[in-house]
């Protein structure tokens, strides 16, 4: 099954949208929060601040390596959404192929897995059969 089997071309259009502005909000964020940086430059920086509280300003780098780190991962996601978007496989389970319902790609525009594999995956388990 390919993708336009169960989007309708409205329905691609608005997760194009989603997508893209995910993707710009994102990239925005990033870059406000690495001060126009490379995530290594920003790393080196964080790192090498001094503070009076040392064990305070590891816990501060920590999250501020972690904000980081979440926010590349969620841009790639978009990215990688978006291609696949382009390609007409979006909105097909990673872990089973079947398609994921537009609902929660509406709440989730770059979801890999249906609900069912998502829960699975994340109790680190194989996706439930289907009746």
């Amino acid at each position: 099954m390919t993708m336009s089997e169960h989007l309708s071309p409205e329905q691609k259009t608005r997760l194009r949208e989603l997508l893209s502005a995910l993707r710009s909000a994102l990239a925005d964020r990033q870059r406000s929060h690495l001060d126009g940086q490379s995530r290594v430059e920003h790393a080196r920086e964080v790192l090498q601040q001094d503070g009076d509280d040392a064990t305070q300003r590891d816990a501060e780098r920590e999250v501020d390596l972690a904000m980081a780190d979440r926010d590349a991962s969620a841009l790639d996601e978009a990215e990688a959404a978006l291609e696949r978007l382009a390609l007409g496989t979006y909105g097909l389970c990673a872990g089973c192929g079947e398609p994921i319902p537009f609902a929660r790609l509406q709440l989730q525009p770059a979801a890999r897995r249906c609900l069912a594999c998502a829960s699975a995956a994340e109790r680190g388990q194989p996706r439930p059969p289907t009746m």
